[in-house]
């Protein structure tokens, strides 16, 4: 799997929800009635990896969730705005400039050499929020300094934490994930401290026993 951008790569639902904060449900949603489809996967989509997402998918979904998930723009809009901007391809979401203005779509029209609300045409005198995406590389380089088969295992090392059981591929200590439970964080809010965790591996570290 790479994500060197014109290379190929496969990323998983689960992948894809950590790198692009759309949900699972969202991403399932979205391919059932065609909105978004990812680039990989089979016709069958009761089969395992049948939808497996690209690094440009994941690039779109990064804007996407900017404009569905953080301005609130709804989802009726930003079908109308596909097929307003259809003639871009593949491209619309991951390599066109977007803004957000009062929940509606904006461009940047070449043709007219101005801003204008996408669906309308009408032209935009404010200045609107800018939506684009950016550090999807880096998040994909967090991910992958970890391999999978390490999420959800406990481990311990004479050099690491001083010999202290942690989060198997990372220097995070159980202990301290034991201590924002006891805190009263959830696995989500636990999470959002550690993004590197998965919850797999938050539930493993909260059942783990040192006498086990």
């Amino acid at each position: 799997m790479s994500c060197v951008p014109g290379v190929v790569a496969a990323f998983t639902e689960d992948q894809a929800e950590r790198l692009t904060h759309v949900s699972r449900k969202q991403l399932r949603y979205w391919d059932k009635t065609g909105f978004f489809v990812p680039s990989i996967g089979s016709e069958n989509r009761q089969l395992p990896y049948s939808r497996l997402y690209s690094f440009r998918d994941l690039v779109s979904l990064k804007v996407l969730n900017a404009l569905r998930n953080e301005a609130n723009v709804s989802l009726h809009h930003l079908r109308e705005v596909k097929d307003k901007l259809s003639h871009l391809g593949d491209d619309l979401w991951a390599k066109t400039v977007l803004y957000v203005l009062n929940k509606r779509v904006i461009f940047h029209n070449p043709e007219a050499d101005a801003r204008e609300e996408v669906v309308s045409g009408q032209a935009i005198l404010e200045i609107p929020l800018r939506i684009v995406s950016s550090g999807v590389e880096d998040a994909i380089d967090m991910l992958r300094n970890r391999d999978q088969g390490q999420f959800g295992k406990i481990e311990k090392h004479k050099n690491v934490a001083h010999n202290a059981a942690v989060v198997a591929g990372t220097r995070i200590p159980v202990r301290s994930i034991k201590a924002f439970s006891k805190a009263g964080y959830s696995a989500d809010q636990i999470q959002k401290e550690y993004p590197t965790l998965t919850l797999q591996d938050i539930e493993a570290a909260l059942k783990y026993s040192e006498v086990a």
